[in-house]
């Protein structure tokens, strides 16, 4: 008894079967779309983002070549980005400015 037996010997002469294609019947998006208000179904479209007030780039060529960075208020931030757009002013002239005016000011580092 060397051979096994096949399993499949006697499903050659069975028919394969083959699922029925569905027939589908094409819907006008205006039926889908009344469909989804009476449901209640909300849009899965994103959104628009909400328009914000942006500053307007400023592109200035200087000399300055180093990256400064610091974390700072909101407040602090705009208020930054205001005086030197009102002084006509790249964001690094600004400090420099400031930190002139503070030494001159002598003040004390710890107040």
């Amino acid at each position: 008894m060397n051979t096994r037996v096949n399993p499949f010997a006697n499903l050659e002469d069975v028919p394969v079967f083959e699922p029925k294609p569905k027939k589908l019947t094409p819907v006008a998006p205006e039926v889908v779309e009344r469909i989804s208000e009476d449901n209640k179904f909300p849009s899965r479209q994103a959104p628009k983002p909400a328009k914000e007030a942006r500053r307007k780039g400023r592109k200035y060529t200087t000399g300055r070549n180093q990256q400064f960075n610091l974390k700072a208020k909101g407040v602090t931030i705009e208020r930054f980005h205001k005086l030197a757009h009102d002084r006509k002013v790249a964001l690094g002239a600004l400090l420099e400015l400031a930190l002139d005016a503070l030494e001159r000011a002598g003040g004390s580092a710890t107040e």
